[in-house]
């Protein structure tokens, strides 16, 4: 059985956060940078705005949880470098993040750790934010083989670079997984190469 994973579509409920110009200091506070690992750190997206609006975050709306494709506008992830940002938003539970558009250091910190980040015209976004706050239990499906995001009584074609999307099908992007899958081929060239002797064990 394969170790890789490949990701070509993802079907679950949807999760609407509003706004543009969200950066990775909202995503996740840097007071949360410190953390030796990411154990736990999902528990903590969106902290601040979560403690400013008292409740009323979609993070924190019952109706969204167990949520797995997030929503969200333009230019979402932007400002500094920090991969505890998807991290965070990964390990809550969400698998793909439908946007107008992303922060290239984000999408590139998404894309490592098997996190998909599509884009979609503006107008479709707001009528799937609008659809998922009007039946937070609507079904989102996210193909990257078609390219296609559709939910009840809507669709739309979604974007990413090709590259990007041809490792996500395949399973390439995960270089973890692509080296277990021949780790007796990795093991033979190890122990042909002297100065490795006695790790490849």
């Amino acid at each position: 059985m394969s170790a890789t994973q490949v990701i070509k579509v993802v079907v679950g409920r949807g999760i609407p956060v509003r706004g543009e110009d969200i950066d990775t200091d909202r995503i996740i506070p840097a007071r949360y940078l410190r953390v030796v690992s990411f154990e736990g750190i999902e528990a903590h997206v969106f902290e601040d705005d979560r403690a400013e609006v008292k409740g009323a975050h979609p993070f924190d709306d019952p109706r969204f949880q167990g949520a797995s494709i997030l929503v969200v506008n333009r230019n979402f992830g932007c400002g500094s470098s920090r991969e505890h940002a998807p991290q965070a938003i990964a390990r809550w539970g969400v698998r793909v993040i439908v946007g107008e558009s992303f922060s290239d250091i984000f999408f590139g910190n998404s894309g490592v750790i098997g996190l998909p980040c599509v884009t979609a015209p503006k107008v479709d976004v707001e009528r799937l934010q609008t659809a998922l706050e009007q039946d937070p239990a609507a079904e989102v499906r996210v193909d990257l083989e078609a390219m296609t995001c559709t939910w009840p009584g809507g669709s739309c074609a979604i974007t990413m670079p090709a590259a990007v999307r041809d490792a996500f099908v395949t399973g390439a992007w995960d270089t973890t997984g692509m080296l277990l899958d021949k780790f007796d081929e990795v093991r033979a060239v190890a122990a042909r190469l002297p100065y490795v002797s006695g790790f490849a064990g």
